[in-house]
């Protein structure tokens, strides 16, 4: 029996369902009691260090934590569940964390992309009962800011590198926590899982001594889900944003299955994005739900879904928030939330108001979840112009030139699904939701869109050279070349795909081979 201390915030069911996996049986707390008497607990944190412990505070978590803490029975606290065990953290300051261990949690200060996302290594520092069959060679899941300064080196498991040397696991006793998240690493995570269900002993096992770590280039498919006439839930693809072909909606697979072979071919990351009638009603969005909760239960690897996150009235005149409908999105097994829409709008009330609300889904969302839950998609555009002067949005002198033979074009942001352009571009989109709390880009390229032509690596370096946040680059790929292109030519953190891996035009699998022949670092 597992007890697993869901405090209301975030994605527990991916923890649940590695551990009915792997044949345990799960016990969700429900009130203080059950934290005491539990034997195994597994603390998944997610979110904001302050919107934790106040969450745990309010349901009076605390002090039952702390005595369970003290008992010696095994405990394993998940990315923020592992930063709880300190004194503070830099990201609520103020705010008293349980104390655990002595030292604080602190924010990346370097010039790399943050938060680190992505899949990276570990170099083992002690024996311990959770490595007992795991490589130190594999690379893990990681997402977050911020990072665990233990003062007493002892407690030191693990360190990753990612910019600095960062401490990316902990373990005195009993009581284990890892940076990284084991559910969502795919088999080397399950490892650690059910190592630790087995309360094995630390085994003897040669320790780590590679010097740095390296973070992985990810490859993610993407699924657009939406119904088709007959109101069945498809897979589809568009050809520059036209999913239909003949009339008839085109179908690709259903979205369950295929995101099931994706993880089994070796996918970083699921993308669903909902871009059916049915957003319209979020809440009473089953559909979409289904497919995440079904999905969850054999994929182990982080899951994004977008569309219809936004404030909406219902047909009975009830509101509902933004944070609201991602909630149940999380809930339902998501780990990131997509807006793309709505972001534009947003980005735009902020310019004319010139300062922050903290009422925009954006500022909600990652106040609650943290920045690293949310990712903004930037649906662009080309516009050419002849000289800078035509335009008062930033633009690039293009080696691709315009109909008129312009050599100089600006990436105007669009809204529903490509149809409306609006007076904004890309780079400022994509500033402003840095700053309003996003912690992901991904940016799609209308012009691109199905045509195999390859990554608009213009755009996307415009957009990379405008935030501090990783960015993913969507949109045109067609051969394995492709991927490396964009590796090579931009400095970003991800690349998706859709049409070419629906029809298996080009597998996963030889997208991965091509970078390892080119040196490029990737997740086995």
């Amino acid at each position: 029996m597992i007890t697993i201390l869901d405090y209301g915030a975030g994605n527990v069911r991916s923890v649940i369902n590695a551990i009915e996996k792997l044949g345990g049986t799960v016990k969700v707390v429900t009130k203080p009691e059950d934290v005491i008497m539990a034997e195994k607990l597994i603390f998944p944190g997610v979110g904001s260090f302050g919107s934790m412990m106040h969450s745990l505070e309010k349901k009076n978590y605390v002090d039952p934590l702390k005595t369970f803490l003290q008992s010696g029975k095994p405990f394993f606290g998940i990315c923020l569940g592992m930063q709880a065990l300190f004194e503070s953290s830099e990201e609520a300051p103020g705010i008293r964390g349980l104390g655990v261990f002595g030292g604080c949690v602190k924010r990346f200060h370097i010039e790399k992309s943050v938060p680190h996302i992505g899949w990276n290594g570990i170099s083992i520092k002690k024996p311990s009962r959770i490595f007992k069959e795991a490589a130190g060679n594999e690379k893990f899941y990681f997402v977050h800011s911020y990072y665990v300064a233990p003062e007493e080196r002892d407690v030191v498991l693990t360190t990753t590198d990612y910019g600095l040397e960062f401490v990316s696991s902990v373990e005195q006793g009993s009581i284990t926590g890892t940076q990284f998240h084991p559910e969502k690493s795919g088999a080397p995570g399950l490892t650690l899982l059910k190592n630790f269900m087995a309360d094995a002993e630390p085994a003897s096992m040669p320790l780590d001594d590679t010097p740095r770590t390296e973070l992985a280039k990810r490859i993610i498919a993407c699924l657009d889900v939406r119904a088709n006439d007959q109101g069945d839930l498809v897979v589809t693809k568009g050809d520059q944003y036209d999913v239909r072909e003949k009339g008839a909606v085109r179908n690709l697979g259903q979205p369950v299955e295929l995101a099931a072979r994706y993880y089994t071919e070796g996918a970083d990351e699921i993308t669903f994005l909902n871009i059916t009638g049915f957003r319209d009603f979020p809440l009473e969005d089953m559909p979409m739900l289904k497919v995440l909760e079904e999905t969850s239960k054999t994929v182990f690897v982080p899951l994004t879904i977008g569309g219809g996150i936004r404030d909406y009235v219902d047909k009975e005149g009830r509101q509902y928030s933004a944070l609201e409908v991602a909630s149940e999105y999380f809930r339902s097994g998501a780990d990131k939330i997509s807006i793309g829409s709505d972001a534009v709008l947003i980005a735009e009330a902020f310019l004319k108001l010139g300062k922050k609300t903290g009422q925009s889904a954006i500022e909600e969302i990652s106040r609650v979840y943290g920045n690293q839950a949310v990712v903004i998609s930037i649906d662009p555009r080309r516009i050419y112009v002849s000289s800078p002067g035509e335009t008062s949005h930033p633009v690039v002198e293009t080696s691709i030139p315009g109909p008129e033979g312009e050599r100089y074009c600006w990436f105007q942001c669009t809204i529903k699904g490509g149809r409306e352009g609006r007076d904004i571009d890309a780079t400022t989109l994509a500033r402003v939701c840095e700053e309003l709390g996003a912690g992901e880009i991904l940016l799609n390229c209308i012009d691109r869109d199905g045509t195999n032509a390859g990554f608009d690596t213009e755009l996307v370096n415009a957009v990379r050279g405008a935030v501090s946040i990783p960015v993913i680059a969507s949109s045109g790929a067609g051969c394995v070349e492709h991927f490396h292109d964009v590796f090579a030519e931009t400095d970003v953190e991800a690349a998706l795909a859709a049409g070419i891996f629906h029809r298996r035009e080009v597998p996963i699998g030889d997208v991965k081979s091509h970078l390892v022949e080119k040196g490029v670092a990737v997740r086995h």
